[in-house]
């Protein structure tokens, strides 16, 4: 009665939860909105200095106290952030097919579509057939330049629609013609400001040289090594799939989802082919000698 239908309403402490990961900064965060409609006689910097001087989380209570301002001014998209957001994950044998195959559209063309189709098509047994649409879907669709501008640009898309006024973004990289290698060892990581959007545009055009003569990007190491995982495997499979028996179909499967261990970019990626292509030579050779035998599945 006293706010005269004034009043601003958002769960502070669930809010904190979903945004900040602690519901203890629910505090900071009614602060903020308390701020925001005038109910405090304190200026910005005379909070802002309080918090450092406290060096508690200062970071996180900077945070929570503009979160705050925001939802005091916009509970209802206050309200929208604590809605679950979760992707609907295909869960049938035919709908992880049919996911995958859609996604290679639109990583490369409808023709990458089909020939992952083709090879999936050639197991009969439904556990099987669901380690190869696994399995050769990782091989296919590895992370390339043009696959990184493709979602790159998807990214900045969500976040048009997800934020009102001007934002910028930044990205770090490490583009593999600049070279150089980090502290850890690994290729150095360069931070880039939004002037690489319009280069990310003609990357993403640029997918179907993927592959071909003209890419200029095949040439590097880690490229080679993807397109001679799929060729490998694509023989692999051919082979696999032709004469796989009750007795050998535990082997089979494992080999069909081995490319699901080959994680990470760059040298990670690069440990792990090892780790795989050793695994790999021993479960041919067990699969060739035909005796049944209890695997363990990758994970």
């Amino acid at each position: 009665a006293r706010l005269s239908g004034d009043l601003r309403q958002f769960d502070a402490s669930e809010l904190a939860r979903v945004l900040l990961g602690d519901s203890i900064f629910s505090n900071m965060m009614m602060l903020g909105a308390a701020w925001q409609r005038g109910l405090l006689p304190l200026g910005y910097d005379a909070i802002m200095a309080a918090i450092e001087l406290n060096k508690a989380a200062v970071d996180g209570n900077k945070r929570a106290f503009e979160i705050g301002r925001w939802a005091a001014e916009h509970p209802e998209d206050a309200a929208k952030a604590l809605q679950p957001a979760v992707a609907k994950k295909p869960k049938s044998l035919d709908e992880i097919i049919a996911y995958r195959a859609d996604f290679l559209v639109k990583y490369q063309n409808t023709a990458l579509k089909q020939r992952y189709l083709d090879l999936v098509n050639k197991a009969n047994d439904p556990r099987l057939k669901e380690a190869v649409a696994k399995g050769y879907h990782k091989l296919l669709a590895y992370k390339d330049e043009y696959e990184v501008a493709r979602l790159m640009l998807d990214v900045a898309a969500k976040a048009r629609d997800e934020f009102d006024g001007d934002f910028k973004m930044r990205f770090h990289l490490s583009p593999p013609i600049l070279g150089g290698k980090g502290a850890n060892g690994r290729p150095k990581k360069r931070e880039f400001g939004g002037w690489v959007m319009p280069l990310y545009r003609v990357l993403a055009r640029l997918k179907g040289l993927r592959g071909t003569a003209f890419d200029p990007f095949g040439r590097i190491g880690e490229r080679k090594m993807e397109r001679a995982l799929i060729a490998q495997y694509e023989g692999d499979m051919a082979k696999v799939l032709a004469g796989v028996t009750s007795d050998t179909l535990e082997l089979a499967i494992a080999l069909a989802e081995l490319p699901l261990t080959i994680r990470g970019f760059g040298p990670v990626k690069v440990a792990n082919e090892a780790v795989a292509a050793k695994r790999r030579e021993e479960l041919l050779a067990e699969f060739r000698s035909g005796a049944p035998v209890t695997v363990q599945a990758a994970e």
